[in-house]
């Protein structure tokens, strides 16, 4: 199992106001190019869900043929989430990244590789959870979340038991979860909160459960950096009850 750190009991409660804090950083970082700029306000309009519409959306899918829909929360620079969708074009694929220049590359994707299977939602993911159709994702993803390892940060981390509950309500029983971070103690916390919110089971079955990464895994950009810079990454694979 992960190494556990203790956390004081203030930081461990999963329904304080802190939750609702931002979980991610900077929205945008270098100066966009003409093409990036097209591609924003040309493709993005296109692909993106509208929160408020985001139950019709999912339900026009699945009425199109899609046989799934599967989810990716913070896919960075896309690497997983465009080869889960190149690998699956009969999937619905809802891809949620607030980093504009994330976006972008997945953007180009879409419109050089013309991908049809492929939404985004290019704000807190939280939000899109608490909108779309009860047991609607068959699988979810995410990957290397923001690590906000200072303590007095910790509260900005994602993966609490307040968004596992979200997930709980937007997945169908059987779907799989899959997590990855290169942090142990947020690897700890995860499977703390997971247990508190209680509508997932851990898989695992073992040490190699967690430390090896499942077949077919689809390398990220910032898991290649944490290897590079020696560190341990967990992967955690959890069913929805």
């Amino acid at each position: 199992m992960p190494e556990m750190v203790k956390t004081p009991a203030a930081e461990q409660k999963s329904d304080r106001p802190s939750e609702n804090l931002r979980s991610f950083g900077r929205r945008r970082g270098r100066k966009f190019s003409a093409r990036q700029e097209h591609l924003l306000h040309e493709v993005l309009p296109r692909v993106a869900l509208d929160a408020s519409a985001a139950h019709g959306a999912v339900a026009a899918a699945l009425a199109a043929g899609a046989s799934d829909v599967w989810l990716e929360i913070g896919f960075g620079s896309g690497e997983h989430f465009l080869g889960r969708a190149a690998e699956h074009p009969d999937i619905c694929c809802i891809g949620c990244e607030p980093f504009q220049d994330g976006v972008v590359k997945v953007l180009d994707a879409i419109e050089t590789g013309r991908r049809q299977n492929i939404r985004l939602y290019s704000d807190d993911a939280r939000d899109l959870l608490r909108v779309l159709p009860p047991g609607c994702i068959g699988r979810a993803f995410v990957l290397f979340p923001d690590p906000w390892p200072k303590r007095r940060h910790a509260k900005r981390r994602l993966l609490s038991s307040r968004t596992f509950r979200l997930l709980g309500s937007v997945m169908r029983p059987g779907a799989e979860l899959r997590i990855a971070t290169d942090i142990g103690d947020y690897a700890a916390g995860i499977l703390l909160a997971a247990r508190e919110e209680g509508s997932f089971h851990w898989r695992a079955s073992g040490a190699p459960s967690w430390r090896e990464r499942p077949a077919g895994w689809i390398r990220t950009r910032y898991e290649e950096k944490a290897m590079a810079a020696g560190r341990r990454c967990y992967f955690l694979s959890f069913e929805r009850r």
